[in-house]
């Protein structure tokens, strides 16, 4: 058995990762679950044979030395694969994570459309975080190539390894691996300065020299785009913060402040069809209020304030995401309530929508551009308001007509002298009526197309599920 086998088997699988360990068979997951194959566990020096072939001399030099390497390995034709090598229990490991040698774009991706707005700042920090595997790095190497594809500018990333190979376009991207292009993420991210970037993307800010320089670039007129390995907006901050002494908490508060401009938080849920899995998004702007928010240390609030922020600023909270999905049907209600970090108030946002366990009706592709897009969902709960304002308005205005026409027949029936002038103000009202009926049912007809689509996500639930995810193998 030779890896390249392996890892073939494991892009026919679809799986997303192969792990290698002694005294196991070989495991891959596979729609987040990670399962054995049927064979025999594999012997220590096996395993270490295995590995060892697709090291050269300086990763086995750091694998024995450090404990650990990172690496990419390409397989033509088939995937390149972003893996690392280490030590547990004295013997050799290793987990290879397939890359695609292409991978979607933004618009692929069924992601948020307000994922694009960041790709056209002239400077200033976005940060995409989760948990591992949840999509970081794709998403970021997408975002990254909708910028070179749209702008004249030049983007140099510092990666360990490089995972997406960036195509030039428009602009041009400078690709920079940390160990043969550079020594480390701070060291490579200051000579940047000196390469005349106009967006730098850190593959992630792994130490605090590394976010100093980050904020110091945003600040001086850069877009700088990275990861962390955090799971919420009000908790990436506090990481952030956290990573310097006391005594700078409330500089660095300050400071990043200054030059936030989103945090965007991926979460990957199973979807409801079992054909792979789709992200939730929570996505926190750097609108004044949050900048406000964060300069003070008041991160309780931050939450609250990206909820309430859904419709204009249109940012919205993981558990705002996981119901637009629940809504569109692409995952159950009990895995979004599995997923969500504060379960009851998910719960109360699905029951306000009148949704049972099973999960919502399937959405219409018409209606809208992501499945997990919170501000669609709330665009149809305001037509819903205004279709109620205007039925109300018009039986209203309809009453009064009727009680004037009443009141003037009486007044030409006892003032017969001035019959004919009053009888042609029956008659201009009564055609007044009239048109006012037919433009009810003009705009009743409008209204309620619009409103029919809300209705069969909250009625219509035993509609097979549909709508697509970003990771639908």
């Amino acid at each position: 058995m030779q890896i390249d086998d392996l890892l073939q088997f494991m892009v026919r699988q679809g799986a997303s990762d192969l792990h290698l360990k002694a005294a196991r068979p070989p495991l891959l997951r596979i729609n987040g679950k990670l399962l054995p194959l049927k064979s025999e566990p594999l012997p220590v020096e096996a395993v270490r044979a295995l590995l060892m072939s697709i090291l050269d001399d300086r990763q086995k030099a750091q694998l024995e030395t450090e404990f650990y390497v990172d690496l990419a390995y390409s397989l033509p034709g088939v995937s390149r694969f972003r893996a690392t090598v280490y030590f547990q229990r004295g013997s050799v490991s290793a987990v290879f994570r397939r890359v695609p040698f292409e991978f979607p774009s933004l618009d692929e991706w069924n992601l948020p459309e307000v994922l694009k707005e960041f790709t056209t700042l002239p400077q200033g920090l976005v940060l995409l975080t989760g948990p591992a595997g949840s999509g970081k790095s794709s998403t970021l190497a997408a975002l990254i190539q909708e910028t070179v594809n749209t702008r004249p500018v030049h983007v140099v990333s510092i990666e360990d390894p490089i995972e997406f190979l960036i195509t030039d376009s428009t602009g041009c991207a400078s690709q920079r691996e940390i160990g043969t292009d550079t020594r480390s993420f701070a060291e490579a991210l200051r000579n940047t300065l000196r390469q005349d970037p106009d967006v730098i993307m850190v593959g992630e800010m792994r130490d605090r020299e590394t976010t100093e320089t980050a904020l110091s670039a945003a600040e001086t007129g850069h877009l700088v785009l990275s990861t962390l390995h955090t799971n919420s907006a009000a908790q990436t901050v506090d990481r952030i913060v956290g990573a310097f002494p006391e005594a700078q908490h409330r500089a660095i508060r300050l400071q990043l402040s200054q030059v936030i401009e989103a945090v965007i938080c991926l979460r990957l849920i199973e979807r409801r069809d079992g054909e792979g899995m789709v992200a939730a998004v929570e996505i926190m702007k750097g609108s004044p209020r949050v900048r406000k928010l964060i300069a003070d240390g008041n991160l309780p609030e931050l939450y609250e304030e990206i909820e309430r922020s859904v419709g204009y600023e249109r940012m919205q909270s993981l558990n705002q995401s996981l119901t637009a999905l629940v809504v569109n049907g692409v995952v159950s209600r009990d895995r979004a309530l599995a997923e969500s970090p504060q379960p009851a108030d998910l719960d109360l946002m699905l029951r306000k929508l009148l949704l049972p366990n099973q999960g919502g009706a399937a959405p219409e592709d018409d209606m809208a551009v992501s499945s997990a897009d919170y501000s669609h969902i709330l665009r149809l709960q305001e037509v819903q308001k205004a279709y109620d304002e205007l039925q109300e308005r018009y039986q209203r205005e309809l009453t009064e007509r009727d009680a004037l026409i009443v009141r003037l027949e009486e007044e030409l029936r006892g003032q017969n002298q001035a019959g004919s002038t009053v009888e042609g103000t029956v008659r201009a009202l009564t055609e007044e009526k009239e048109k006012l009926a037919r433009q009810i049912v003009f705009q009743k007809q409008e209204l309620e197309g619009k409103i029919e689509k809300l209705q069969m996500r909250i009625r219509d639930l035993t509609s097979t599920p549909a709508g697509s995810g970003i990771y639908r193998r």
